[in-house]
């Protein structure tokens, strides 16, 4: 099963869901790198425990979603419409449009953000 079908489907439901949730295509694959990397460069273990933080940190927006702020990076430039939370150092950028939530990546934040969102976000 995909990681983001894993990330949705053993998601628990709440009473107090109000935004529907979703991990769009390049969310999925930083998610995915970010566990290879985890797994080859230390461990299984490891890795498996940042996917479960990353899915917690993600799912938690379904309820939540207004705590984020507006990424520097992107409000240096005149760019408001994209939120982040933070899981240090992974800053997962994401939009909010009526009542759902959507994941557009799930970044290292040791890497150079500037760029990385100016290609990412702003393409």
């Amino acid at each position: 099963m995909p990681l983001s079908h894993r990330l949705i489907n053993e998601s628990k439901p709440s009473r107090m869901r109000k935004y529907n949730f979703q991990l769009d295509i390049d969310a999925e694959s930083d998610l995915f790198e970010n566990y290879r990397y985890l797994a080859l460069t230390d461990s299984i273990g490891q890795a498996d425990q940042l996917f479960d933080s990353l899915k917690r940190s993600c799912l938690s927006l379904r309820t939540s979603p207004l705590r984020g702020n507006i990424p520097p990076e992107l409000r240096d430039v005149g760019v408001s419409q994209f939120r982040e939370i933070r899981l240090k150092p992974y800053r997962i950028m994401f939009s909010i449009e009526q009542i759902a939530v959507t994941v557009h990546c799930i970044l290292d934040g040791r890497r150079d953000m500037q760029t990385l969102l100016e290609e990412r976000l702003l393409r």
